[in-house]
């Protein structure tokens, strides 16, 4: 299918595509594919382009470069806006977002450094001789084995919709288990400053390897939380930078407002009808009476 558009100059089709382009605005900010948005746009891509086409059916000079003025405006207008939305943003992660993510995650990292400390004495070995130690239900334990089956008792005695228990400790860290309804999984938090979820299977010394690789694996969590944090400050960092820079386009926009001012100002547009405005002859303005 083509869809031809035939427009001649200096005619009344410079009103008629006046007309298109308001109704264009209108349509345009309800008939989208986007999301639903509490704010519309004064114009779009589409209205602007019946303005370009408007623009081309008119033969007063100061008309033609009103109308283009027109479309240029809007369009730096538009991007004035995005870049009023982005710099509010920015203000506001500046303001509240990043600084509350910063300290998340210094005591974060806090809490991750202590953990490895405790860590470190849980899993150190003296002369080839195992330091392991748990206490479960208050009686304690050095031999990984039974250890690990006191352990899986204490877990397996918890009921599904029972609340989460503590079963027992290992070097400073608690052992909390529970069920977990979305996994249908029993599992285990190893509480120190932080904590560190594992599941419970029914191996006995399974159990116990997976307590002690959890605890092993703090100093990588360490390393990432102090990485995340390095990230962010960077962030924050540049968006002081973003949010201080002003609307690029900013000396254009007042220029070509000047310029629409004065074209305004000349053409009189406000007290002329808009078959005056758009510098149609007598006869037209007579046809364009009769149609009014």
């Amino acid at each position: 299918v083509c869809i031809y558009k035939y427009v001649t100059e200096s005619t009344f089709d410079a009103y008629m595509w006046q007309i298109l382009e308001n109704k264009q605005k209108f349509i345009s900010q309800i008939m989208t594919s986007k999301s639903p948005v509490r704010s519309c746009e004064d114009v779009d891509d589409t209205a602007l382009s019946y303005a370009e086409i408007k623009s081309l059916a008119t033969g007063n000079v100061h008309i033609k470069e009103k109308m283009e003025l027109d479309i240029q405006v809007s369009k730096l207008k538009l991007l004035k806006a995005e870049y009023t939305s982005q710099k509010y943003r920015l203000e506001t992660d500046i303001a509240r977002g990043y600084p509350a993510g910063i300290a998340a995650l210094k005591e974060r990292v806090a809490g991750l450094s202590a953990d490895c400390k405790m860590a470190a004495h849980a899993l150190a070995k003296e002369e080839g001789k195992d330091n392991f130690s748990m206490e479960i239900r208050g009686k304690a334990y050095t031999d990984r084995k039974e250890a690990g089956e006191a352990f899986l008792y204490a877990c397996m005695g918890l009921g599904k919709l029972d609340a989460e228990r503590q079963v027992g400790s290992v070097h400073g860290f608690t052992l909390t288990a529970f069920f977990n309804v979305l996994s249908q999984q029993y599992m285990v938090s190893i509480g120190g400053k932080c904590s560190y979820r594992i599941e419970i299977s029914r191996d006995a010394l399974g159990n116990m390897q997976r307590i002690g690789n959890a605890l092993a694996k703090i100093p990588e969590e360490l390393g990432k939380a102090q990485q995340e944090l390095e990230n962010v400050q960077r962030q924050l960092a540049i968006a002081k930078e973003e949010v201080a820079k002003p609307f690029v386009k900013e000396a254009e926009l007042q220029e070509k407002l000047e310029r629409l001012a004065e074209l305004n100002v000349l053409l009189n547009m406000d007290e002329k009808s808009p078959a005056e405005a758009v510098g149609l002859d007598e006869e037209d303005r007579e046809a364009y009476d009769v149609r009014d």
